[in-house]
Parts: C-alpha cells; structure tokens; sequence
C-alpha cells in the first residue's frame, strides 16, 4: 500500500473549474493527500479550503513552459505564497539550459527561491526535452541554487515520467533533495516503480484510482 502522503493531487488542466477544484480538495482531505497542485488563479480558494486539514497547498509557477522571465516567475511565485501557498514547482528555462546559459539557469531558480521565503521549491526539470547531460546538469544546477526537490515532467509536453530519469535524477542530488515524479502516472503499478527507482513525491491527478 502506497502512503497517501507521497501524492500531489493535482488539477492544472485549463478547463479546471471551481467546482472540479472543490472536489479535488475534498478528496485530498478524505485521502490525506501531501497537497493539492493547482495553476495559481486557484491558490487563494485551495488554501481557505485546506486550512487546518494537514494538506498543503502547491501552485506551479511559470508553467508549463518556463519561458518567461525571471522576474515574471518570482512575482508570480510571492502572489502565490501571499495567497497561501505552502509549496511551488516552477518550471526551468530549457532554452537556456540547451544554449550552456547555465547562470541564467541557476539565477532564475534562484530569484523564485528567495521569493519562496518558507514555501518549499521542486524544479521541474522537463526530462522529456533534456539528454542525460543536460538531466544531470539541471539537477546539479537546482541544487546548487536551494533548490528543495527535481521534478521531471509538467505532464503538458512530449513525455512524463519514466523510472530511469528518475533513479538518475536520484543519484544526481543524493538524499539531500527530494525528487517528484510527475506526468503519466496512472496507475499503481507505475507509481511503486516511481517511488522504487528513488521518487519521495508523486505528481498525478489519477491519485483516488492509484490509492485504491
């Protein structure tokens, strides 16, 4: 049995309404989720809904595509947490990482950490889109700039989550930082081969069928 406090139940289709959003909370309250993730026009709503449950509430910040700039990214990041958030995964500039432009990298993981203040920072890393080089380099970019976990997938590109990424994402920041795994995991089966390969976080919005 998968402990219920592994998952992120997450909503970040851009159809979500209220009432989708509502549910999702409740569920994650029934389940004791670790949180509920959700795009940040929601954070307020989610954090009054939550409040006094034990489940946190995470808002994704520059997704999915993680082109924006930085400032734009960091202030996005400190209206989430003024709104309530505990918790925000922010996509990286893969451009930039393909084009070496490695400070640019670090510098805007960097900017949307100090904006976190005590919320917690996962740093999807988009594997799909990434060699191994450029895996390993993300990992050891987000770590070096406070990052608090490497998530590999926003689930809205060519590809999610697979146990090789993960297992190299593991042995990329050691126990020192947690690794998400998120995008296509839909199923029990595929979420034991994450947590095994070395994920300590679960994205998915397929949890209630996963806990079954």
């Amino acid at each position: 049995m998968l402990n219920t406090k592994l998952f992120d139940h997450t909503i970040l289709k851009a159809d979500a309404t209220k009432a989708q959003v509502v549910k999702i909370c409740e569920e994650a309250k029934e389940h004791q989720f670790m949180s509920v993730c959700v795009n940040s026009y929601y954070t307020s709503l989610v954090a009054e809904l939550l409040k006094g449950s034990g489940v946190k509430v995470c808002t994704v910040v520059g997704f999915p595509l993680g082109q924006m700039s930085t400032a734009a990214k960091a202030a996005e990041t400190e209206l989430a947490v003024a709104d309530g958030t505990e918790e925000i995964d922010m996509v990286i500039n893969v451009g930039a990482l393909k084009d070496k432009e490695y400070e640019v990298v670090f510098a805007d993981i960097k900017a949307v950490k100090k904006a976190c203040g005590q919320a917690l920072l996962k740093v999807i890393i988009e594997t799909c889109l990434l060699t191994e080089d450029e895996k390993i380099k993300a990992c050891e970019i987000s770590k070096a700039a406070g990052a608090d976990y490497v998530k590999t997938s926003t689930g809205f590109s060519t590809g999610g989550a697979n146990a090789e990424d993960v297992a190299l994402m593991r042995k990329c920041v050691g126990e020192e930082l947690g690794v998400k795994a998120s995008g296509g995991i839909r199923d029990k089966e595929t979420a034991e081969k994450m947590v095994q390969a070395g994920a300590s976080r679960l994205g998915t919005s397929a949890t209630i069928e996963i806990c079954k």
